[in-house]
């Protein structure tokens, strides 16, 4: 047997893994991008199907997760576009009005309490969040409905 054919059989193994790779890669969904502002990490997103399944999947790594829907009867639709500011204990602002591109965000804040107000259109909501080592906080924001229509994106869970 020929060098050749004790090597047919890988050569054929990875040109149809790289095919197979390639067309998984095609449906990759790609992480929104990790930014920073007074030394603090955030991500926002999850606006279609593929990137909300994302950001749900990696929240758990992150030290805080924010979700935002406008609550309508007995659905409810994800909301963006909402201006976000987190404050610790002392009242330092940590975020500053920043702008979730989706119905979530991420955050990585040390353990601590801190007070978390999110405004859709010109209405502001205001949650205490908990932050203790080593477990993810989440604090839900839902508008009644009829609070700025133009943010709504994509129909949440009920």
């Amino acid at each position: 047997m020929t060098t050749w054919q004790k090597a047919r059989p890988l050569a054929v193994a990875m040109l149809c893994g790289g095919a197979l790779m390639g067309a998984l890669s095609a449906h990759a969904v790609v992480n929104p991008p990790i930014r920073m502002t007074h030394g603090i990490e955030y991500m926002s997103g999850g606006i279609g199907s593929d990137e909300a399944q994302l950001m749900e999947t990696v929240s758990p790594r992150w030290a805080a997760t924010l979700e935002f829907a406008v609550k309508d009867g007995k659905t409810a639709d994800f909301a963006s576009d909402v201006r976000v500011s987190v404050r610790d204990s002392n009242g330092n602002t940590l975020l500053d009005q920043v702008i979730s591109n989706g119905p979530f965000l991420l955050a990585r804040l040390d353990p601590g309490r801190y007070e978390v107000e999110a405004t859709l259109g010109s209405q502001t909501l205001k949650q205490p969040l908990t932050v203790l080592a080593g477990a993810a906080a989440k604090a839900t924001f839902l508008w009644p409905a009829g609070t700025d229509m133009a943010s709504r994106s994509t129909r949440a869970p009920s």
